[in-house]
Parts: C-alpha cells; sequence; structure tokens
C-alpha cells in the first residue's frame, strides 16, 4: 500500500515514521509513504502558497493552483475512476468527517492513498470538488494543520494490513474491533481476548508483578477458569465503555446478556 503526503512541512514527518510499527512495514515493503513538499509545485520566487480569503476575514487559504499541481503530478486516477483503480485522495480539514476505526479499515483495503494537509483557515473549496472524494478530521478540535492527522491516518490504517503486525489479531482483538461470530463466554480452550470488541472500548490488561504497590492483579485471571475470564473481559469492556465512552454502546453489537449487564451498572451509578 501507498500512502503520498502532500504538506508545507515535509521535514514533520522525518521522524514519526522512523520508529515501530510503520517503520518495519516501511522496512519490509509492506507500505511505502512519500511526502511532497506543496512548495515545489509554486512558480514565484516567493514559493507563494496562500492567499487572502475571499469575502474577507481573517487569516490565509491555500491557493487551488501548487494543490491540484501536487495532486495530478502523483498520476493517480481521476475521481470517476478511483473506485477500480483503488485508489483515494483525502484532503484533512476540521470540517472533516470523524475519522474512525472503520474508515481506517475502508482505507486499508486500498491500494493508494493520497493524504492532503490542510493549514492555515483552510483550502481553496475548488480542489476539494475537483479532486478530493472526501475530507477527514482526526477529532473535535482544531489543529494548526494536516499533518498530525496524516500521520494519525497512516498507523491506524496501516497496522490493519497483512503481515504489518506480529499477531494477526492483533488489529481485530482490541478497543474499536468488529464483532467476532465466535465469541462465546463457554468456548473451549484459552481466551485470546473478547473476540472482537463489536464497537466497545478494550478490556484492562494486567502482567507481572501480581501485586504493585498495593494494587493486586483481579483473582479471576490468575484462576485458570477459561469461561470466567471471558466472562470478566466481556464485562470489564462494557464498563470500561460506559465509563469512558457511553455513546459508542448505541451502535455496539450487544447481547441480552450484554444489556442486563450494562443496565444493572447504570442502576449503580
Amino acid at each position: 500500500m501507498r500512502f503520498d503526503i502532500i504538506t508545507i512541512f515535509p521535514e514533520f514527518f522525518g521522524g514519526i515514521f522512523g520508529h515501530g510499527v510503520v517503520k518495519r512495514a516501511i522496512a519490509n515493503g509492506l507500505v511505502e509513504v512519500s511526502v511532497h513538499d506543496l512548495r515545489e509545485f509554486t512558480h514565484d520566487r516567493h514559493r507563494t502558497v496562500d492567499d487572502r480569503p475571499f469575502g474577507g476575514g481573517e487569516g490565509m487559504v491555500l491557493k487551488p493552483e501548487p494543490l491540484m499541481e501536487a495532486i495530478e503530478s502523483l498520476g493517480v486516477a481521476t475521481k470517476g475512476e478511483r473506485d477500480t483503480a483503488q485508489e483515494s485522495v483525502i484532503l484533512l480539514s476540521a470540517q472533516g468527517a470523524k475519522f474512525t476505526q472503520g474508515v481506517a479499515r475502508e482505507l486499508a483495503v486500498l491500494e493508494r492513498v493520497v493524504l492532503i494537509c490542510g493549514r492555515y483557515e483552510g483550502v481553496d473549496e475548488r480542489v476539494n470538488k475537483l479532486a478530493c472524494d472526501r475530507e477527514l478530521s482526526i477529532g473535535d478540535y482544531v489543529l494548526s494543520g494536516g499533518e498530525l492527522g496524516a500521520a494519525v491516518i497512516v498507523d491506524a490504517t496501516m497496522r490493519l494490513l497483512p503481515g504489518v503486525l506480529g499477531n494477526e489479531a492483533s488489529s481485530a482483538y482490541e478497543s474499536f474491533g468488529a464483532a467476532d461470530a465466535e465469541f462465546a463466554e463457554d468456548g473451549d480452550g484459552p481466551p485470546r481476548s473478547t473476540h472482537g470488541a463489536g464497537g466497545l472500548l478494550d478490556y484492562p490488561h494486567y502482567t507481572r508483578p501480581a501485586e504493585f504497590r498495593g494494587l493486586a492483579v483481579p483473582e479471576v485471571l490468575a484462576g485458570g477458569d477459561h469461561a470466567a475470564i471471558r466472562k470478566w473481559r466481556r464485562e470489564r469492556a462494557l464498563e470500561k465503555t460506559l465509563k469512558n465512552r457511553p455513546d459508542l454502546l448505541e451502535k455496539a453489537e450487544l447481547s441480552e446478556k450484554d444489556r442486563k449487564f450494562v443496565k444493572r451498572l447504570k442502576s449503580q451509578h
């Protein structure tokens, strides 16, 4: 999979992609990341990429000419042919739809993603209409530019690709993971996880030592009862989701047993 990032600060990405999982994925040829300096597509001596907004107001807006030249230089398919070519051009902006794990899964099946890093007051809307398939935002807040968002999208998407993570199940059985039809509290063998969170947050994790500063690991995790461990993990995932992201429960795939447990938690609080 290839990512192309268009930015006025190419040096920003020098360290981010040089560590951990992303670095290994690039080194192993599973992911290619190319960063393109928008100023290379200007034609004046000041390398101007922005101008004052029509209609007045504060701030500056990224000009359409260099952005369109940068996109066209990459040789991506036209908007009408992108689905067939398995490519997508994305504008990072505070006005975009929220980037989620579900969107990451959509992007992970593509062969190429172009990410345009907005700056200043934004990007000339004609670039969005002419070249972009979607606008994305990584959260309900405003950043100085789209560079952080681009890095987040690359990381979240590429870790879903086959071979990127050491354990293929890691990207499925975690917070926001897809539901797993095989999950059952009375399943056989050691529990591998919540077997797909189905939109919930992940359950709490513990490791050695068994006691740390007066806090002990929950007894059920050391007891060897696989069914009890599955039950504990599912309930703790529901509990953490209710506490930190109750909005997720509205869309999560819950069993009748899950619903009764959540109702009991709500009554206690």
